[in-house]
């Protein structure tokens, strides 16, 4: 594979593991100001969010079938990970920081996984980890930044992309997306980002047929650093989607993407975090986790206003959190 992943490479991994995941389905909203917007509603993946989409395929492109699966994690990926070796039989061994949720933990050894909690942030955990990838027959399944792990997540926007055109289908009788003026209208998607791997596979598979908007907390903006230097930059993530989003650096592979397809990162606040996981309940009746709706408050904080006509997509990706917090009413 290619650190950038090409269409092709996304398509062979869709095929690969496509028996083993769930095509996520599409949902319309209209949010307060009359903007409607569609939502990709990938929470409702195996595990909880995308992410056993990067695990199938660092599992299944090993060069020899492995003897058991190592991850560092905040909670999701090891999560995926732990359900991977399960579907294949083989044992797992997951490192979280003490960051990571109960909620996710006490899920990751539910599952029969190895845990192993060290360190403060996910740096500390994936450095914690590499004895025990080292070890004979190991696969280490990196969180966001190998090339089939973004690869992987890839299938994602293969997937959408498959759905939005099918609705242009129904819609106009052609597969091809047709706007007002004289060029074809282009989707706009807006995704969660922490290290990379979703954005940076989402946006290897549309290119220029999208535009894909990275969606960061203001506490853990590790792309937007990135960009802003001009190279990849440590930070010191924090705030309430830390778990999920909270890498320290960003992703070479999405670095490189973002760089290639001039992505410009949108910033939102963890009060804005917080407010969008409230509205979505009450809304829907959807339990996102606080990055699952890092994404959807960029619309409705403000932080992205979309023009007139903008055909808009929110990537709902995670529900691995505390529903306790959640309103009644």
């Amino acid at each position: 594979m290619s650190i950038v992943p090409t269409r092709d490479e996304i398509t062979a991994a869709h095929s690969l593991i496509s028996s083993h995941i769930r095509r996520t389905p599409l949902l319309d909203i209209t949010l307060p100001d009359g903007t409607p917007v569609t939502l990709k509603l990938e929470l409702f993946q195996h595990t909880g969010s995308f992410k056993p989409r990067g695990a199938f395929t660092g599992a299944l492109t090993a060069a020899e079938a492995p003897k058991s699966l190592v991850a560092a994690s905040g909670g999701n990926h090891g999560l995926a990970v732990a359900h991977v070796a399960s579907v294949l039989g083989i044992p797992a061994r997951i490192f979280v920081p003490s960051t990571a949720p109960e909620a996710k933990v006490s899920r990751l050894r539910a599952m029969g996984a190895e845990v192993t909690v060290t360190g403060e942030v996910y740096a500390d955990a994936f450095a914690a980890s590499q004895e025990a990838a080292a070890q004979p027959g190991a696969r280490a399944l990196h969180a966001y930044d190998s090339p089939a792990t973004v690869t992987g997540q890839g299938t994602l926007g293969l997937e959408l992309d498959a759905q939005l055109r099918s609705r242009t289908k129904d819609q106009t009788g052609t597969a091809e997306r047709t706007g007002t003026g004289a060029e074809a209208e282009v989707p706009t998607v807006l995704v969660a980002t922490g290290g990379g791997g979703l954005v940076g596979g989402i946006a290897a598979w549309f290119g220029s047929d999208a535009n894909v908007v990275p969606v960061e907390p203001e506490t853990c903006a590790a792309l937007h650093t990135a960009l802003e230097n001009g190279e990849r930059t440590p930070i010191s993530p924090s705030g309430v989607a830390a778990d999920s989003l909270g890498a320290s650096t960003i992703g070479e592979i999405c670095f490189a993407v973002a760089c290639q397809n001039a992505l410009a990162p949108v910033l939102v606040t963890d009060a804005a975090i917080g407010e969008a996981r409230t509205w979505l309940w009450r809304q829907t009746r959807i339990a996102a986790e606080p990055g699952g709706a890092t994404a959807l408050a960029a619309l409705l904080s403000g932080a992205y206003r979309p023009t007139p006509g903008e055909q808009v997509t929110v990537v709902v990706c995670g529900a691995n959190a505390d529903p306790s917090d959640l309103p009644l009413d």
